[in-house]
């Protein structure tokens, strides 16, 4: 899925602003008008994996339209593309010893990736065929003749995990899934496998396997609500590094001696960390910390047991780091609000920082686009909701503009800084753009997380009633004309407020959103299973909770909706079934409330390539042209 996919951060690409465009003040207007196909020649990157002799880095890239998989030299130059498929291949990874490389593919968006490899001579074979399964990369032996992958091919509910021989392909079994304890991180000796299990989404323990006998050790007992997440193995198999919230409001780091069962706290930022990992030879260990919503990133020298200095490394939020194996260099992906991520290399010996593409569209001015705005505003209980507040330039109390709340999918997701085409393209036909982060976001503390436990469609949904409120009191927003629009479940929360809040916003504009809790409860896709009783803890027990959830489903109020609507629904979408939004357009049609209903027939939980981004984004300003700012 391409760019719009990363607005709710859980359908992350990251960039940095270049420092010319830092230096230069924003302009009263903008200098020229765009076209959405000049915001769509940006190009979104993600992953990086450097090649055995450490002179290239692969990463994905959408510039020909879809994503494919690209390689790069470390000290910058042409990009090389390998593979030109017209569905999304994402790059997993260059083979330690050569120049083979592992990918992963998704057909029509019906997410079910396999695992591909694409051979010396360019020949590409799917390592895990067959129709009704989805198969992910799972990591590299420690001596690097192996490699490990997921699939849930013996049985949809469950994942296995499977041992493949780095030069025959060969498989065998490591671990059989029960559906309930999922396959983590795997010890380099290939003696132990951490496991995890959800009892709630505020709520989960971590379980060590041992390969050889398939005893299984509960680690982390605990009284109350808390999480507990395995992150990685220490190098020499002799500790596992857990993710923990216990007895805190946020995610620290906590290393577990194997031989002794003895814990210690290693890591406690003032935020959520969310991942710790270690380099191949065990010299730096690096956190990833999400600092009210921006990534920041840690690298620790093991050694002398101190952070390590990063001098030159450009401002912005952090993602998909990478260190090469030889412990030389660390590849990463660094963005801001006004400059898609960019893909660079930092040299540990020299200090030295390389920046190997360039993604912002050469049409596009960085000058003329917008930096968001953290704000925070009271709900209706009074909870401090965190937000982020995007401001055309020519907005004024006496110029005042529309605006738009938008709510990111999950439930549990999280409006991140970071550059944003779509955003982009809104605020620069004049609309003010509110990004909520509603109570059970990620990132602000356990207690905000679990806030919207069985609450869905009630308090969560004020929060964003109140985010109308907010934008109704700043003085360049015309109050009279503020719509709501989101993904997934935000797409959700687009229905359930002109629903049940069906005088509070002007229009609404539901992209991939969930109409009925009951069925998607009941008929939860196999490989789910894991999920199920948590996601019941979460939104409801469809067997005992019927009537609550009937509340909540828009489905079944269809007839309350009476302000203008747009829906965009993927025809091969495997979460939100077109059958089930069709009946619910068809309940809507009987109102008298215009509605536009845009089904786009090559994609699925998201967009499967620029184009129909383009498209659906060109239709959005069309749709809020007409009916939110009132242009004939």
């Amino acid at each position: 899925m391409t760019s719009w996919s990363t607005l709710s951060r859980a359908l992350v690409t990251l960039a940095v602003l270049p420092a010319l465009a830092l230096a230069l003040p924003r302009p009263k207007a903008p200098a020229k008008r765009y076209t959405v196909e000049q915001f769509m020649r940006t190009t979104t990157v993600s992953g990086a994996s450097f090649s055995s002799d450490e002179q290239r880095v692969l990463y994905s890239s959408d510039e020909t339209g879809v994503f494919n998989v690209f390689s790069v030299p470390v000290k910058g130059g042409k990009p090389t593309q390998l593979t030109r498929a017209k569905d999304a291949s994402l790059a997993v990874g260059y083979f330690p010893t050569d120049d083979r490389i592992l990918f992963t593919r998704d057909t029509s968006g019906q997410e079910r990736p396999h695992l591909y490899v694409r051979a010396l001579d360019g020949q590409e074979q799917d390592l895990t065929p067959g129709d009704k399964h989805r198969a992910s990369f799972f990591g590299w032996s420690h001596d690097d003749t192996a490699f490990y992958v997921l699939t849930n091919e013996r049985d949809e509910r469950f994942l296995d995990l499977y041992r493949y021989d780095a030069k025959t392909y060969a498989r065998t079994v490591l671990y059989a899934g029960d559906g309930e304890h999922v396959p983590v991180a795997l010890s380099p000796d290939e003696r132990w496998l951490a496991l995890e299990k959800s009892r709630t989404l505020s709520d989960s323990d971590v379980y060590l396997f041992n390969v050889t006998t398939k005893e299984r050790q509960h680690l982390t007992a605990h009284q109350g609500p808390a999480t507990w997440k395995a992150a990685t193995f220490d190098p020499t198999s002799s500790a596992l590094y857990l993710l923990t919230n216990e007895v805190s409001e946020f995610t620290r780091v906590e290393r577990h001696e194997l031989a002794t069962g003895k814990r210690e706290s290693v890591e406690a930022p003032a935020w959520d960390a969310l991942s710790t990992t270690f380099s191949k030879r065990g010299a730096f260990r690096v956190t990833r910390v999400n600092e009210d919503g921006r990534t920041a990133l840690r690298v620790h020298d093991v050694k002398a047991g101190k952070p390590l200095a990063l001098p030159g490394l450009p401002e912005g939020a952090i993602s998909d780091v990478a260190l090469s194996r030889g412990e030389k260099r660390m590849a990463f992906l660094v963005d801001g609000d006004r400059a898609p991520a960019n893909l660079y290399v930092f040299d540990f010996a020299t200090k030295k920082v390389t920046r190997l593409t360039d993604t912002l569209s050469r049409a596009l001015d960085a000058r003329d686009l917008v930096e968001s705005e953290r704000v925070r505003f009271k709900s209706f209980d009074g909870l401090e909701i965190p937000a982020l507040l995007y401001k055309p330039h020519p907005a004024t109390a006496k110029a005042r503009a529309p605006a738009i709340v938008f709510v990111h999918g999950g439930p549990g997701g999280q409006s991140s800084k970071g550059y944003s085409s779509f955003f982009q393209f809104l605020v620069h036909h004049g609309y003010v753009v509110l990004a909520v982060n509603n109570r059970g976001s990620e990132g602000y503390g356990k207690a905000f997380f679990a806030a919207d436990d069985q609450q869905h469609g009630k308090a969560p949904l004020q929060d964003c009633v109140e985010a109308k409120k907010y934008l109704a009191g700043l003085p360049y927003v015309d109050s009279e004309r503020v719509g709501i629009l989101g993904p997934s479940y935000g797409g959700y929360m687009v229905l359930a407020a002109l629903a049940f809040h069906p005088d509070v916003f002007a229009v609404g504009v539901d992209a991939f959103g969930i109409t009925d809790w009951l069925s998607a409860l009941r008929e939860l896709p196999p490989h789910k299973t894991a999920l199920r009783e948590a996601l019941y803890q979460e939104l409801g027990n469809p067997e005992t909770q019927e009537a609550m959830l009937r509340d909540i489903s828009p489905l079944f109020h269809a007839e309350k909706i009476r302000k203008p609507l747009l829906i965009i629904q993927g025809a091969h979408d495997p979460r939100v079934p077109k059958a089930r939004t069709d009946t619910f357009v068809e309940s809507l049609r009987k109102n008298t409330t215009p509605l536009d209903y845009l089904v786009l027939p090559e994609d699925g939980h998201g967009f499967s390539g620029k184009k129909s981004e383009a498209e659906t984004s060109l239709r959005i300003l069309s749709f809020l042209e007409q009916h939110l700012r009132g242009k004939p």
